[in-house]
């Protein structure tokens, strides 16, 4: 465990890492909540904090020590939208997509946004890998082909023009 934050003595002392400008106690100290805040929060920062509180006099055994898990989530990146095969009458097209970025790792939407769906058909879609399978194609599929990239973070979207 790396040391980033000590209240010793009266004195606030911030340790040297990289949350040293980042890093501090969310109320004046001293005061019975220790709270810390972290500004400006980065994947990296992710891991496990804990807090160890030594009292003055204090003759227990007890340890006061309490330990938290942060998660610090990623938004997706811009995905990419990408074409496979060739758009002609009755042949078989894959659209993919994919994020470079993203934490959890995003869940990939397709949809038809242009023309209006005047029919249906049944895409084979992959909602973890961002793939959009159209197979027997016909002039009735072209259109505009978005992909919602998205997780607990938010979402980004990328769009394909299909010419058939």
């Amino acid at each position: 465990p790396v040391q980033i934050l000590a209240y010793l003595d009266g004195v606030e002392k911030v340790e040297e890492t990289d949350l040293k400008s980042r890093v501090g106690f969310l109320y004046p100290t001293p005061t019975y909540n220790i709270s810390v805040l972290i500004n400006a929060t980065q994947e990296r920062d992710s891991g496990q904090y804990m807090c160890t509180v030594n009292v003055v006099d204090d003759s227990s055994t007890v340890r006061n020590v309490g330990i938290i898990n942060l998660t610090v989530l990623v938004p997706p990146a811009a995905p990419t939208c990408q074409l496979h095969g060739t758009p002609a009458v009755g042949a078989n097209v894959t659209l993919s997509c994919s994020s470079k970025k993203g934490k959890p790792l995003p869940v990939y939407q397709w949809q038809r946004t242009d023309p209006t769906v005047q029919f249906f058909f049944p895409p084979a879609q992959g909602k973890a890998r961002g793939t959009l399978k159209l197979t027997n194609l016909t002039l009735e599929m072209s259109g505009v082909y978005v992909c919602s990239a998205e997780n607990q973070a938010g979402f980004k979207n990328c769009s394909i023009d299909l010419e058939v």
